[in-house]
């Protein structure tokens, strides 16, 4: 095999064990194989551009076919990468933008496009699962310490309770459409800028609804209307300062996004889809070590329990899903995975009649 151009070892290569087999894994690309201690001690000589027949002194004990047929291999599993080639351009974006949280940011790209098992094959998964050993206790108990027993707590007649009781995920909708005023009110109290806080030497951030570490806010969201009155079936972004919608273009069928969503066809008969993304960067610049990845994901939960809560309050009934395939879903929304990511989609639709007259 020909090599017309340098190659070096990719920045996102996991050296592991399996038991006595040696992994090496390339989380950026999800390719994983087997290999032997030679295959890593070509990875440490190509730690910059290097012309592969430069290894053929390195190697002596080796035959120039057979370095050029390990090179073939690494290359062919994403190990190394071609100079000036696309994926060396994406494998150089990786280490800029995470370069302060790897590796142990490695877990962000290696739970990323997983195969998931089809609705109708996780019962007997489940089953299975059962069988084999029991699901751990739901609740945790101290029998043996002294207890307290708490005052009764009295149905309350408020209106904040009532949307915190009411909050329950959603998978039945009756296909009637929402007003874009409702989508207004839903997109504005989740992810609207409310407010700002001067904060030297950062000058002014943003207050919102959920809490954010750092007030860095990199939630980020993307609105798919199915059946909103008043707006194409396009895919938006939600402009949270100014408070209004661009149009990036179309999102294709719905059935393809049911496919993109691990099969969950239940989307399909929702009225709005919302993408919730991460910008990281926005936590990357202020904290430089890899605890803070988990304020990602936190504020990602705050947001997201903000807009069920949020979307009980005006009636709609909520659902949220992190069940997709991410670099699809991303090219939806035209993200590119490494600056800003796909973590969550969220949706509301309208009741079915019977399941609204028995929620009054």
């Amino acid at each position: 095999m020909n090599f017309p151009r340098r190659m070096r070892r990719a920045r996102s290569i996991l050296v592991s064990w399996a038991g006595k087999e040696l992994v090496l894994t390339n989380y950026l690309t999800g390719s994983v194989i087997s290999a032997d201690p030679e295959s890593v001690r070509i990875l440490h000589l190509l730690n910059d551009w290097t012309n592969p027949t430069d290894l053929f002194a390195r190697l002596p004990e080796y035959s120039p076919r057979s370095i050029r047929a390990g090179l073939g291999e690494l290359r062919a599993n994403s190990l190394v990468v071609l100079e000036h080639s696309g994926e060396a351009e994406r494998d150089a974006e990786l280490a800029k933008v995470w370069s302060d949280w790897l590796p142990h940011a490695s877990f962000h790209f290696g739970t990323r496009d997983l195969e998931f098992f089809a609705p109708q094959e996780t019962e007997g998964l489940f089953a299975e699962y059962l069988a084999k050993s029991r699901q751990p206790r739901l609740w945790k108990d101290y029998p043996r310490a002294n207890r307290i027993a708490l005052p009764r707590v009295k149905a309350s007649q408020s209106e904040f309770a009532r949307v915190l009781l009411d909050r329950k995920t959603h998978r039945d909708f009756s296909g009637a459409k929402i007003p874009l005023e409702t989508i207004s009110r839903l997109l504005y109290y989740t992810w609207g800028v409310t407010g700002k806080i001067e904060a030297p030497p950062f000058g002014d951030l943003f207050h919102k609804t959920s809490p954010s570490g750092g007030a860095r806010h990199p939630g980020e969201v993307y609105l798919l209307p199915l059946r909103v009155a008043g707006v194409d079936r396009a895919t938006y972004h939600y402009d949270g300062l100014h408070h209004r919608l661009t149009r990036l273009g179309s999102f294709g069928s719905i059935n393809r996004i049911v496919e993109i969503a691990a099969g969950q066809d239940f989307l399909a008969n929702a009225s709005a889809l919302f993408i919730m993304t991460a910008v990281f960067p926005r936590v990357l610049w202020k904290y430089r070590f890899s605890r803070a990845y988990r304020i990602v994901l936190l504020d990602a939960g705050h947001l997201c329990q903000t807009f069920c809560l949020v979307a009980t309050w005006l009636g709609l009934a909520p659902f949220c899903t992190a069940a997709f395939h991410d670099t699809e879903l991303e090219k939806v929304i035209g993200v590119d995975g490494i600056r800003e990511s796909a973590l969550y989609i969220a949706g509301v639709g309208t009741l079915p009649a019977d399941r609204l007259r028995n929620r009054r």
